[in-house]
């Protein structure tokens, strides 16, 4: 039976684009049926795509990706990964934007060598570059605080009738949700504003 060419594709998030990725394939070319697709974190291999297409793949099937970041983004897993598809399932790898990662090229000694430097390198290389991005976005974030920007979304003004609810609530004549109710706000959202006014004191209506 003739070694198959598979393709896995992956995006972080579910509004990303895989478009890029998908042409490469197509363009090797890849048949259709043989690209799985995962939109999701590569912080683990544990998608379900990439554990089905594992599970199809035979020896001597070629397994083709775009760059070595859609594989995972775990420097260490990276590098554990590629060696159980190598060596464990004996499959090949190719990284189409690092043509010196094809595992059908140079399988001698030095060949095997040449290929596993220069994947630890790209694999630290990626990890790295993430870590100075999450890095630099703390350091925005923080940098903004500080000048006085907030965050997420702006809170709901209280409206003026709080106060007249608020205090029909104490006196028990009516519930929390009830009050809410009238207010057009969750019951949380009026407890919680009645946790403001008791931790800052009166607080005027609209703020």
């Amino acid at each position: 039976m003739a070694n198959k060419i598979y393709g896995y594709v992956r995006v972080s998030a579910r509004d990303q684009n895989e478009d890029r990725q998908l042409l490469a394939m197509q363009s090797y070319p890849v048949p259709d049926a043989n690209i799985y697709l995962d939109k999701m974190s590569g912080k683990d291999f544990n998608r379900p795509a990439y554990q089905k297409l594992v599970r199809r793949m035979k020896p001597g099937d070629l397994l083709v990706i775009k760059s070595i970041d859609r594989l995972g983004r775990n420097y260490r897993e990276i590098i554990e990964q590629w060696g159980i598809l190598t060596k464990d399932k004996g499959l090949d790898i190719q990284v189409l934007d690092m043509p010196l990662l094809d595992t059908r090229q140079c399988k001698d000694l030095l060949g095997t060598f040449i290929s596993d430097l220069v994947l630890q390198l790209l694999s630290f290389v990626a990890e790295n570059e993430r870590s100075m991005i999450k890095q630099r976005q703390a350091e925005g974030i923080a940098a903004a605080k500080q000048r006085g920007v907030r965050f997420g979304r702006p809170p709901k003004e209280i409206p003026a009738r709080f106060h007249e609810l608020e205090d029909l609530w104490k006196r028990g004549r009516v519930s929390s949700r009830e009050a809410a109710t009238e207010l057009k706000v969750s019951y949380q959202t009026f407890l919680r504003w009645i946790r403001m006014k008791q931790e800052n004191g009166l607080l005027a209506s609209g703020e």
